[in-house]
């Protein structure tokens, strides 16, 4: 028995750059289904989440949108909040990285690890990636290409502090591979270690002089603490932790953290700099980083500029808020990516929802209603047929708290739902109707309608951290109360001989007509792309040179264009050494090691090169076969992902991040230059 040990979970935190879209959402609904869950297995739970607001992204898009840099975050916070709240998420704190609180105790930890020699001043110069916001060494880029996401660095040159990674590296792998759990799933453990902490860590740049929206460090306010240190550390200052003296009672009681539950993209900063953070103050490190995978729309990523985002509240307003729950959390394996469109919900929600659960719910009440009065009574007059129901019931139980343990959250709801399938599996085979047409049998009816209320009530306490409103209503229902995990062992723990059923039984999920749902869809998705218009123009819409249009910024107009910011000049015979040709794509594919990558094999003339670009989240493979694009033919060849690019595909791309690849205007012969 597990009564009142205490478990803390987190989500990270969402970074404050506008509406969370279902794929960010899906995150914080899993975070709490287990929360919930240890709540129903008896631990004293604490759930945090909460905001990642500074940054020079947030800085620059503040100016833009005319407003100072915390009334822009504080819209957004509030936004994401409004959206987990929706969402019927249990939290304890909503922590937000402009908290008082935690901008103090940042400061100090900061001022902490410079004391004991961890972090040390210096100057950065080398290489940036402007959309990853990541430093490169020449050792790690020689090419100048970002290894992680295939685009030109810049050189960047700027005072900075900097954390000594290297000093905690072995005593890290040392934990990780003593701790088999820590990194889960299992899978995801040789990729950072074989990508990142064995070919030796660099030193970490923790502090920026080139933007102000952030904690300044007090000791040296031109900087401020960069994203590392202030968002990481939310884990802890929500806590209560403190540099110095005794920490508060939330902190002594909760840390370390059970799990942290973060998108699979973001492992490398939990697994190693959180860690080694945590060994330089001293502090014990959390029981298991669990990466979760992500949720794609249709097969490709979600985009603004393209009007082709699902957000929660949109969902939840067709389909009600958990049946969105379901949906997210059903559909997203334990290590794969799950797949999400409009139509895919509707199929689900009218098989497993209004099918399965909610006209199992219905007929029984009805039933029970109909032949004794809506009282169940356990009459004990039982055939073989249900002892297979009981031990299918007894067995969910165990299943789905061995599911959860492990966090396959996925699996326990595909057994919970495998129990309501078997309850109507009962009703075909012991045919209440037709045992109500014999006087002699209404003993045995009773005990088949106790059986099937006995099911879905242990079914019911199981869904509740999943679909919490809907369990209180399937409740009510029967007239039952949901139960803890210890009050669901043994087949009869879950409904009291003699209790009464509701008499008018509701319509939990009614079946949704498919015209009807396809035409609000449509209008969702209409306003979307007309906003998504207005904002960033039309992605696919070509201009008089065959450049795609792509998305301006919300303040630029068709008149004025894009704020741009222009590189230095650059002679004519600068130029002249560019060899710009077109190319057809006769091969694509993804690159394993790389979440970004593509890989390319391109015809240009009577030749065949291998081509590596970072346009993964925006064009599938098979949509890549066949087009011709402009490359650039003389770069010299550099190693991405371990694997050999022979030349760059040129892409547009504006501040918004919407992308399009440079194709020609009218159709020529692949190997034709580009003049």
């Amino acid at each position: 028995m597990n009564a009142k040990k205490p478990y803390y979970i987190t989500t990270a935190i969402a970074y404050t750059s506008g509406k969370p879209h279902i794929g960010n959402t899906y995150e914080v609904i899993l975070a709490d289904a287990i929360a919930r869950f240890k709540r129903f297995e008896g631990y004293d739970v604490r759930f945090m989440t909460g905001t990642d607001e500074h940054g020079q992204k947030n800085e620059i898009a503040a100016a833009k949108a005319g407003k100072t840099p915390k009334q822009y975050v504080d819209e957004i916070a509030a936004e994401i909040k409004r959206i987990w709240d929706l969402m019927d998420t249990s939290y304890d704190r909503f922590i937000r990285t402009t908290d008082e609180d935690h901008e103090k105790l940042v400061q100090k930890i900061f001022k902490k690890l410079y004391d004991q020699g961890d972090i040390y001043k210096g100057s950065y110069e080398g290489l940036y990636c402007v959309p990853d916001e990541t430093f490169y060494t020449p050792s790690q880029a020689p090419e100048g290409i970002c290894p992680d996401c295939g685009r030109p660095l810049v050189k960047a040159s700027e005072e900075a502090y900097f954390f000594k990674m290297s000093k905690y590296a072995d005593r890290l792998i040392d934990h990780i591979n003593t701790h088999p759990e820590f990194i889960q799933p299992a899978s995801r453990k040789n990729e950072i270690m074989n990508n990142f902490l064995l070919p030796g860590l660099q030193d970490l740049c923790v502090s920026r002089t080139s933007f102000t929206w952030g904690i300044p460090v007090d000791f040296d306010p031109k900087h401020v603490v960069y994203v590392w240190i202030d968002a990481l550390t939310n884990y802890i200052t929500g806590l209560g932790y403190k540099v110095d003296g005794e920490p508060d009672e939330l902190f002594k009681k909760y840390w370390p953290a059970d799990v942290h539950l973060i998108g699979k993209d973001i492992l490398r900063f939990h697994t190693i700099y959180w860690p080694i953070m945590l060994m330089a103050l001293g502090v014990e490190l959390p029981k298991q980083v669990f990466g979760h995978p992500w949720l794609i729309q249709g097969g490709e990523k979600m985009s603004k500029s393209r009007g082709n985002v699902l957000y929660a509240d949109d969902m939840a307003s067709v389909y009600g808020v958990d049946a969105v729950r379901y949906f997210v959390m059903h559909e997203t394996p334990f290590e794969n990516d799950g797949n999400i469109t409009w139509d895919l919900v509707t199929e689900r929600y009218n098989s497993d929802l209004a099918n399965t659960l909610g006209n199992l719910v219905n007929r029984t009440v009805s039933m029970s209603n109909k032949y004794f009065g809506g009282v169940l009574e356990n009459r004990r007059v039982t055939v073989p047929v249900d002892e297979d129901l009981k031990a299918m019931t007894e067995s969910t139980v165990k299943k789905v708290t061995e599911d959860m343990g492990t966090l396959h959250v996925a699996d326990a709801l595909t057994d919970i739902f495998n129990l309501f399938k078997r309850c109507n599996k009962y009703i075909d085979e012991t045919m209440p109707w037709a045992l109500a047409k014999d006087p002699n049998e209404k003993d045995r009816l009773a005990t088949v309608l106790y059986n099937l209320a006995e099911g879905i009530m242990t079914g019911t306490s199981l869904l509740a951290p999943f679909m919490p409103k809907t369990a209180e209503k399937i409740a009510k229902e029967f007239g039952s109360p949901l139960h803890s995990l210890d009050e669901l062992w043994g087949f009869g723990a879950s409904v009291q001989y003699g209790t009464k059923v509701t008499e008018k039984p509701e319509i939990l999920f009614a079946r949704l007509d498919e015209k009807e749902t396809k035409e609000k869809v449509d209008k969702i998705m209409a306003a979307q792309r007309e906003e998504a218009l207005r904002l960033y123009g039309n992605p696919d819409e070509k201009s008089s040179d065959g450049d795609s249009k792509e998305a301006a910024p919300a303040e630029a107009s068709e008149e004025n264009g894009q704020p741009i910011e222009h590189k230095p000049e650059i002679e004519y015979d600068d130029f002249a050494k560019m060899e710009f040709r077109i190319g057809e794509i006769v091969k694509a594919e993804e690159v394993p090691k790389s979440k970004k990558l593509l890989c390319f094999q391109v015809k240009v003339g009577n030749e065949t090169r291998q081509i590596l670009s970072g346009i993964k989240a925006y064009y599938k493979p098979e949509e890549m076969v066949g087009k011709k694009v402009m490359i650039v033919a003389n770069l010299k060849p550099a190693k991405l992902a371990g694997m050999l690019s022979e030349g760059m595909i040129l892409c547009a791309e504006d501040d918004n991040g919407a992308l399009a690849v440079m194709t020609p205007e009218k159709d020529v012969l692949s190997g034709a230059e580009v003049l």
